[in-house]
């Protein structure tokens, strides 16, 4: 039997139409085609056939690109467009996210701020016990 390998992840397998090509690739290549063929056969003879062909690949790069490119699942004209659309027009973020951390430090300065203005050092005082008394708990146990 033969040895097929199966990718692992089936979300970047593409169905391919003709000549092993998705349809994007189709389209977009045929309109490489429109566009740089005709540049070519109207261009050869007034500055000569490198030139011509230099500037027909130079009208077909776009096509290509936009054929070929993909970024994280996006093709290349959503990438592109949400790039535009961050440089053209900043938006302002939706939401805010609240810092825990400062939220807490700024909770512990007004708590400290408050001990000392009422005349605190910051801590509870602690319970003043008579000289050689002990444990004062000492003797109040319940016995069963």
């Amino acid at each position: 039997m033969p040895y097929v390998p199966v990718p692992k992840d089936l979300t970047k397998v593409k169905t391919k139409v003709a000549f092993n090509l998705t349809k994007r690739q189709l389209v977009c290549f045929s309109l490489a085609a429109l566009v740089g063929v005709p540049a070519y056969f109207l261009t050869r003879k007034a500055v000569g056939n490198s030139t011509a062909a230099l500037i027909m690949i130079g009208l077909m790069m776009p096509f290509f690109f936009f054929a070929m490119y993909e970024r994280d699942g996006q093709p290349a004209e959503k990438v592109l467009g949400d790039r535009l659309r961050h440089r053209l027009w900043p938006g302002r973020r939706p939401y805010r996210t609240e810092n825990l951390y400062r939220t807490i430090s700024k909770k512990e300065v007004d708590t400290i701020a408050k001990n000392k203005t009422a005349g605190g050092t910051g801590k509870a005082p602690e319970k003043k016990r008579g000289a050689g008394k002990g444990d004062p708990c000492r003797g109040k146990r319940r016995r069963p």
